[in-house]
C-alpha cells in the first residue's frame, strides 16, 4: 500500500479504526503529542481542531501532517509474502584466499536445510555474511547470491522492510528491560502479527521446549541464559519472522535442542544454513558446504549410508547430554552411565 493509499484511508476511516488496524499509530500521535485527537473522526479532520502553532513546532501544517502520517504507516504496512516470492537461491562461486576460482554454483530450494562446515577460521561467516548482504561480487570472496535465479539490484538487496535473511548469531544479549511475554507481544505487534495472543502463546511454548532450562512468561529477558535467549529467538524467527532465509551460527553451545530447533525452522519452508561442528546437526542437513583456505571447496548431499548413522548419532549425543545434566545436578558419573548408551 503507497502512501497516497493510506493518506485516502486517514481522510476516510475514523483515528479509532486506523489505530485498531496499525497500533503502531499510536507512536505517532505521541511523538507530535496528538494523543488527544477525537478518535471517532479521521485523522484529517481531527487535524482541524489542532492550532496552526502546535503543528509549526514541529515544521508541519495539516497536509504535511497527514503525509507525515501515511509515509509512517507505509513503513509498518505488510509487504508482499516474502515466503510465496523466493522460492531458491543461488550461491554463485567467487574465489578463495589464494584466488582460486570456487567453480560452482548451488541452488538450494524453500524448506531445504544446508549445514557449512571447516576449520575454526576456514571461512564459514564468511559464507554466512555473503549470504546475508546478498552479495553480488562487491565483497571480498566475489561471491553472487541470486534470488530465484536472478541478480538483485540495490534496492532490494538494501531494503529494510520484510528482510529476505534473518541471522541468529552466536551470542544473543537484551537490553530492554520486558518480560517474555512484553517482548514477545511487541515484536508481534511491530510485525502487525494477526491473533497476536494465539501467535505470542505458541512461541513462548515452543521455546519453552526448546530450551534446556524451563522459564516463565513473567521472566526479565536480561536475566535468561544464553541457551533460554537462543530458544526464544529461534521461536520468534519461525513464528513472526517473514524472513525466508535463516542464516545460524554454531547453535551446538547453546544448550538447546538443536535438531528440534533446526526442524521447527525447516517447517515453516525457510532455507535454512547452518555453520556448525557438530557431527549431528551437519549430517541433519540435505547438503553439507566443505570449507577451506576461504572459499568452497566441495559440496556433499547427505549419503544412505550417513543417514543410518544418524540413529548411532543421536544416541551418542543423548548420552553427552544425560552426562552433561548429571554433571550439573552435582551427580557423580558411574561406568553404567555409559555402558547404558553402548551402541
Amino acid at each position: 500500500m503507497t502512501v497516497n493509499e493510506l493518506m485516502m484511508i486517514l481522510e476516510s476511516k475514523s483515528l479509532a479504526e486506523v489505530l485498531k488496524e496499525y497500533p503502531i499509530g499510536w507512536d505517532f500521535l505521541g511523538n507530535f503529542r496528538l494523543n488527544n485527537l477525537e478518535k471517532e473522526l479521521p485523522f484529517s479532520q481531527a487535524l482541524l481542531k489542532v492550532e496552526d502553532e502546535a503543528l509549526a513546532e514541529f515544521g508541519l501544517d495539516r497536509f504535511g501532517a497527514l503525509k507525515s502520517f501515511g509515509a509512517f504507516l507505509e513503513q509498518f504496512t505488510p509487504k508482499e509474502n516474502l515466503l510465496e516470492e523466493v522460492k531458491s537461491i543461488t550461491i554463485s562461486g567467487g574465489w578463495n584466499k589464494s584466488r582460486t576460482p570456487e567453480n560452482i554454483s548451488l541452488t538450494i530450494s524453500a524448506g531445504e536445510i544446508i549445514s557449512i562446515v571447516g576449520p575454526t577460521g576456514s571461512g564459514k561467516s564468511r559464507l554466512l555474511n555473503d549470504i546475508e548482504c546478498l552479495a553480488q561480487g562487491d565483497t571480498l570472496t566475489g561471491r553472487r547470491i541470486l534470488v530465484n535465479g536472478a541478480e538483485l539490484d540495490d534496492l532490494q538487496r538494501f531494503e529494510m522492510e520484510g528482510k529476505l535473511v534473518a541471522q541468529l548469531s552466536q551470542n544473543m544479549n537484551f537490553v530492554m528491560d520486558l518480560t517474555v511475554r512484553q517482548f514477545l507481544e511487541m515484536h508481534a505487534k511491530c510485525r502487525l502479527t494477526p491473533n497476536v495472543g494465539e501467535v505470542v502463546a505458541i512461541c513462548f511454548q515452543r521455546a519453552n521446549q526448546l530450551a534446556g532450562e524451563k522459564f516463565s512468561e513473567d521472566t526479565l529477558v536480561t536475566q535468561l541464559s544464553g541457551g533460554q535467549s537462543r530458544a526464544l529467538m529461534i521461536a520468534d524467527t519461525a513464528y513472526m519472522s517473514d524472513s525466508p532465509i535463516i542464516l545460524i551460527d554454531e547453535i551446538e553451545n547453546a544448550g538447546i535442542n538443536r535438531r528440534q530447533a533446526i526442524g521447527l525452522l525447516a517447517k515453516r519452508e525457510k532455507i535454512i544454513f547452518v555453520s556448525t561442528h557438530d557431527p549431528l546437526l551437519a549430517l541433519s542437513a540435505h547438503k553439507r558446504i566443505i570449507i577451506k583456505n576461504g572459499g568452497i571447496a566441495k559440496v556433499i548431499s547427505i549419503s544412505e549410508e550417513e543417514k543410518e548413522s544418524l540413529g548411532m548419532i543421536e544416541n551418542l549425543d543423548n548420552t553427552m547430554q544425560r552426562l552433561r545434566t548429571a554433571l550439573r545436578a552435582g551427580e557423580l558419573i558411574h561406568m553404567k552411565d555409559l555402558s547404558e548408551s553402548s551402541l
